[in-house]
C-alpha cells in the first residue's frame, strides 16, 4: 500500500508522532541516570518498578477506553496530558526549581498516558486499514519509531547533560501541539456502539472479563511455558533502558572513538551511551526483513532457542567491557539476538492459538512485555547489592533459562501436534 493511498489521518499522525517521537527519544534513555542520580540505585530501581505498575494498570484499560469513548478522543486526551506533564516535568529539573521527585511523578504520568495512547493508535490503524494492508502500514510506523531510536538519543547525548529543560520542554510543546493538530484534523474512527452496550459495561467489569480470559488461555500449558521464558528472555531486552545506560554511565570515561593522526573524536559516558542506541536502532530499522526471512529457513525451536543464549552471550560481553568498540560490539550481538525472534513471534502465537481465539491469545501474549517492564528496573538496585558482573551473570542466567524453557515449549507443542493429526481409527 502506497503511502499516498494511506487515510488522511494516518499520514498525519505518521508526521506528527514521527517529530515527537525524536523528542521523547533525546531524554528518554538517560531517565534511568537521572534517578539513580537522584535518588539512588536502590530508591530508584523501586520507583521505576512502582511507575511502570501503573502504566500496565493504564495499558490494561486503555483498549476499553478507545472503544468506549473513541480512538481520537483518547489520543487527542493522551497528547495533552503528555504536554502537560513534560512541561511541569521541565520546569521540575530547571536551575530556579529543581524537583526530582516531581519530575518521577510527571515521567509516571507520561507513561500512564503513553500506555493508554497506543491501544488507541493501534485500533485506529485497523479502522481505517484493510486487513491485507495493515502488515505494512504498522511497519512503517515501526521503522518511523527505529528511526527516532538512531537520531535522538545521538542528539540527546550531546545536550541532555547540559540543557534537560529546553529539551523536556520542546518535547512538552511538541505533544501539546500534536494534540491540536488530532483534534482538529484528525476524524473519529470507531465504530459506534449501541447505547444499551455502552451502558452495560465499566472498567472494573472489562478488567475482570480480561483477567477470566487471561485465566482461561493460561491452562494452555504450552501457552503458559511461552509467556515464562518471555519475561525471562525479556529482562535482557528491558535493560536497554534501564541497567545499560547506568553501567555505559559509570564506567567509560572519556574515549577516542575516531583518531586520525593528531585528531581524534572523543565521547563522553552520556554520548557513548547514545550512540551505542543509536546503533540497536539503526540495525533494527535496516535488518529486521533481512533477519526475519533469514531466520524463516530454520526450525522456530531452534531460532527462539538460540535467540535466548544469543542474549545471554550479549549481557555477558557488556559486562566485561568499559572500551566503547568493545560496547558497540556487544550491541551487535545484542541485536541479532533481537531480529531473530521479530518477525516470527506473531506468527507462532497465531499457530499456537485456537481459530475462534486468537484475539485473546495475542492479548494474553503481551503479558510477556508487562510483567517483564514491571520486573525488569529490579536490576539497578541489584547493581548496588551484587555489584554489575554478577547483576550482569544474573540476567544472563535467566536468558538460559528462558532457552530451556523454550525447549520444553517445542517438545510439548510438537507432542500436541502429533496428536491432533494423528489418524483417528
Amino acid at each position: 500500500m502506497r503511502l499516498r493511498d494511506w487515510d488522511r489521518n494516518l499520514k498525519i499522525r505518521l508526521a506528527g508522532e514521527s517529530v515527537v517521537n525524536i523528542t521523547f527519544w533525546m531524554f528518554f534513555p538517560f531517565l534511568s541516570i537521572y534517578f539513580t542520580e537522584a535518588f539512588g540505585k536502590s530508591t530508584a530501581g523501586m520507583l521505576l518498578i512502582l511507575s511502570q505498575v501503573f502504566s500496565c494498570a493504564a495499558n490494561l484499560l486503555g483498549g476499553y477506553y478507545a472503544d468506549k469513548y473513541g480512538r481520537k478522543k483518547m489520543m487527542v486526551l493522551s497528547a495533552f496530558v503528555q504536554g502537560a506533564a513534560f512541561t511541569v516535568f521541565a520546569v521540575s529539573s530547571s536551575s530556579w526549581f529543581d524537583s526530582p521527585l516531581l519530575g518521577f511523578v510527571c515521567f509516571t504520568v507520561v507513561s500512564m498516558f503513553g500506555a493508554v495512547y497506543w491501544p488507541a493508535s493501534q485500533a485506529m490503524i485497523a479502522d481505517v486499514v484493510g486487513e491485507k494492508d495493515r502488515s505494512d502500514v504498522f511497519a512503517v510506523f515501526y521503522t518511523s519509531t527505529n528511526i527516532a531510536v538512531v537520531i535522538g538519543p545521538i542528539i540527546g547525548g550531546i545536550f541532555f547533560a547540559e540543557y534537560r529543560f529546553p529539551l523536556l520542554l520542546m518535547a512538552g510543546v511538541l505533544n501539546l501541539v500534536l494534540g491540536l493538530v488530532l483534534q482538529y484534523m484528525v476524524k473519529e474512527t470507531a465504530p459506534v456502539e449501541k447505547e444499551e452496550e455502552r451502558q452495560n459495561k465499566n472498567w472494573f467489569s472489562v478488567l475482570g472479563n480480561q483477567l477470566k480470559d487471561y485465566r482461561v488461555i493460561m491452562n494452555d500449558r504450552v501457552f503458559l511455558l511461552f509467556i515464562i521464558a518471555g519475561v525471562l528472555v525479556g529482562q535482557t531486552f528491558m535493560q536497554l533502558d534501564l541497567l545499560f545506560p547506568v553501567y555505559i554511565n559509570e564506567v567509560v570515561t572519556n574515549q577516542p572513538l575516531l583518531r586520525f593522526g593528531d585528531w581524534s573524536y572523543v565521547v563522553e559516558n552520556t554520548q557513548a551511551f547514545g550512540l551505542v542506541l543509536a546503533e540497536n536502532g539503526l540495525l533494527v530499522a535496516i535488518f529486521t526483513i533481512v533477519v526475519t526471512r533469514w531466520m524463516s529457513k530454520y526450525k522456530e525451536r531452534n531460532v527462539f532457542i538460540i535467540s535466548s543464549f544469543t542474549y545471554a552471550v550479549s549481557v555477558l560481553l557488556f559486562s566485561q567491557t568499559s572500551w566503547i568498540w568493545g560496547l558497540l560490539f556487544a550491541m551487535l550481538v545484542f541485536t541479532l539476538a533481537e531480529l531473530m525472534t521479530a518477525g516470527i513471534q506473531q506468527g507462532f502465537i497465531s499457530e499456537l492459538a485456537p481459530a475462534d481465539k486468537r484475539g485473546k491469545y495475542f492479548a494474553a501474549a503481551s503479558l510477556r512485555y508487562t510483567f517483564s517492564k514491571v520486573l525488569a528496573p529490579v536490576s539497578i538496585p541489584m547493581s548496588v547489592w551484587f555489584g554489575y558482573t554478577w547483576t550482569f551473570i544474573i540476567i544472563s542466567l535467566l536468558a538460559c533459562i528462558s532457552g530451556i524453557l523454550y525447549y520444553r515449549m517445542f517438545h510439548k507443542f510438537e507432542k500436541r501436534k502429533a496428536l491432533e493429526t494423528a489418524p483417528k481409527w
